[in-house]
C-alpha cells in the first residue's frame, strides 16, 4: 500500500497556488501552454528553500512569510508621485507601476529610427509575431520566481532594436510601486538587439518603506551577432519590500553586453541572472554594486554558460555590509566541451562595516574543455585601518574617512558602467547610501 505523501504549503504558498488558479487569459496558444507549464512547477515545488542548493543562503519558503494579493492599477497621479529615480536625467522614459506600463507618464512617441517599443498588454492582444521569442530562454535549471512571473505577468515592455540601428539615448523603464495596500507586481519584458545594432537598456526599482510589498520582474535579452548591449539597473525598493527579479541573456557571435547592477533596497531582494553565450567570440561583463544595512538580505546569483570557443566573461561584484546586514553571491561559469579557448574571470569582494554583518560567497567554476583561462576569487573584511589613520591623520574625521574609501572600493564597479549620465547617477545613489548612514 502506498502512501499518498502531499506536501505542507506554507501560507504564503497557498496564496500563491490560489493565485494561479486564473491565470491571465491574454497569449493563448504557445503562451498559454508555457503559463499552464509553469503554474504547475510551481504547483509542484513551490517556493524555494535551504536544501535547494541554488537558494541555500536565501531562504524564500522562510524570507517570504505571506504572500500579498495581486496589485491594482496604479492611479497616474500615485505613479508620478513615486517615480523618482533617474527623473530628469537624458533618457527615454517609461513608467511600469505595480506591473503595468503607465502610457500617459512614458515617452512612447518620436521613436528613434529603428527603435520600436510596445507594452507586453498590447503585443498579447494582438498576437504580435515577437511574442513567438517570449520564454525562448529557458535557463539550464527550474527558478521559482521565473515561473511565477511567466505565469502570472500580464505586462511589462516588448523593445526591438533593428540591425545596425544605433541609439544613442538610453532606455529607462521606471518600475514603481504605488498604492496605500501592500500587494504583489509581476512584470514581463523582452528585449532584442538586432546584429550590429548598439543601445544601452536602464530600469529601476522603487516603492514606500511602510509597506511590506512584493515585486516579481522578468526580462530576457536576445543580443544579436555583433551587437553592442548596455544594461544597468538600479534597486532602491522600499525597506520592507521583497524584490525577485530574474534577467536571462542570449548572446550572439563577436557581441558585446556589459550589464551593471546597483543594489540599495527591499527587505530581501535576489537577481537571478542566467546568461547563454551561443555565438563564438563574444565579450560579456557582469558587475553590481551590493549596499546594505539594518536587517537587510540582499543575494546576487550568476549562471554564465559558456558554449561555443573564443568568448570571454568578467563578474567583478563589491559588498558593503553595515550593520547586521547579510549579502550573498552565488557566480557559476560553465564551459562546455565546445567552447574552446574560453576566457573567465569572476571576483566578489566584500566590506564588513559592521560587526554582526554577513556576507556569503559562492564562487565556481565547472569546465570542460581542455584550452581555457578561468579563474574566480573571493574577499571579505573590514576597512583597511592603515588607510583610514592616513586621512585621519589629515585632519579628515572618522565617518567622512570612511565613507571615501567605501566611496573608492564600490567606485571600481560603478567606474565600468559606459554611460556618463547613468554612471553619474549611480554614484550619486552611492554618496546617498553613504550620507544616510550617518
Amino acid at each position: 500500500m502506498n502512501a499518498d505523501i502531499r506536501p505542507i504549503r506554507t501560507p504564503a504558498e497557498q496564496a500563491l497556488v490560489s493565485a494561479l488558479g486564473t491565470l491571465p487569459e491574454a497569449g493563448g496558444g504557445r503562451l498559454a501552454d508555457l503559463r499552464r507549464a509553469s503554474a504547475r512547477a510551481f504547483v509542484e515545488n513551490g517556493l524555494p528553500h535551504r536544501r535547494v542548493e541554488e537558494w541555500k543562503y536565501t531562504d524564500l519558503r522562510n524570507l517570504m512569510r505571506e504572500a500579498v494579493p495581486l496589485a491594482s492599477p496604479a492611479t497616474v497621479a500615485q505613479a508620478d508621485a513615486r517615480a523618482r529615480l533617474l527623473n530628469g536625467a537624458e533618457v527615454r522614459r517609461i513608467v511600469v507601476a505595480n506591473g503595468a506600463v503607465v502610457r500617459e507618464l512614458s515617452d512612447l512617441d518620436a521613436l528613434e529610427s529603428g527603435l520600436t517599443i510596445s507594452t507586453l498588454a498590447d503585443a498579447l492582444a494582438s498576437g504580435d509575431a515577437v511574442l513567438g521569442q517570449l520564454g525562448g530562454i529557458v535557463p539550464a535549471r527550474y527558478d521559482a520566481a521565473l515561473a511565477l512571473n511567466t505565469a502570472l505577468a500580464s505586462d511589462g515592455l516588448v523593445i526591438t532594436v533593428a540591425p545596425g540601428a544605433q541609439i544613442e539615448r538610453p532606455v529607462h523603464i521606471a518600475h514603481v510601486f504605488a498604492g496605500d495596500i501592500a500587494a504583489a507586481s509581476f512584470a514581463r519584458s523582452l528585449v532584442i538587439v538586432g546584429a550590429g545594432a548598439h543601445f544601452t537598456y536602464a530600469e529601476s526599482f522603487e516603492g514606500p518603506d511602510g509597506l511590506a510589498y512584493q515585486a516579481n520582474v522578468a526580462t530576457e535579452f536576445v543580443v544579436g551577432d555583433e551587437a553592442h548591449l548596455d544594461v544597468v539597473r538600479l534597486q532602491e525598493e522600499g525597506a520592507a519590500a521583497i524584490h525577485l527579479a530574474t534577467l536571462l541573456f542570449d548572446v550572439g557571435r563577436n557581441a558585446q553586453l556589459h550589464a551593471f547592477g546597483f543594489s540599495s533596497g527591499a527587505a530581501v531582494a535576489r537577481t537571478s541572472l542566467y546568461a547563454t553565450l551561443s555565438g563564438a567570440d563574444s565579450h560579456v561583463a557582469f558587475n553590481g554594486a551590493v549596499l546594505v544595512k539594518g536587517r537587510q538580505h540582499v543575494d546576487s546569483t550568476l549562471f554564465v554558460d559558456h558554449t561555443v570557443p573564443g568568448c570571454e566573461s568578467r563578474e567583478l561584484f563589491k559588498h558593503v555590509l553595515d550593520d547586521n546586514s547579510r549579502a550573498v553571491f552565488q557566480g557559476k561559469i560553465v564551459v562546455r566541451q565546445a567552447a574552446q579557448k574560453t576566457d573567465g574571470r569572476m571576483m566578489s569582494r566584500a566590506l564588513l562595516l559592521g560587526d554582526d554583518a554577513e556576507m556569503d560567497n559562492k564562487p565556481e567554476l565547472e569546465i570542460f574543455a581542455d584550452d581555457v583561462a578561468c579563474g574566480h576569487g573571493a574577499t571579505c573584511g573590514a576597512i583597511d585601518e592603515d588607510l583610514l589613520f592616513y586621512l585621519r591623520a589629515r585632519g579628515i574625521p572618522l565617518k567622512e574617512a570612511q565613507s571615501l574609501l567605501v566611496q573608492a572600493f564600490v567606485g571600481e564597479a560603478i567606474e565600468t558602467v559606459e554611460n556618463d549620465v547613468l554612471r553619474e547617477a549611480l554614484v550619486e545613489r552611492a554618496e546617498s547610501w553613504l550620507k544616510a548612514r550617518g
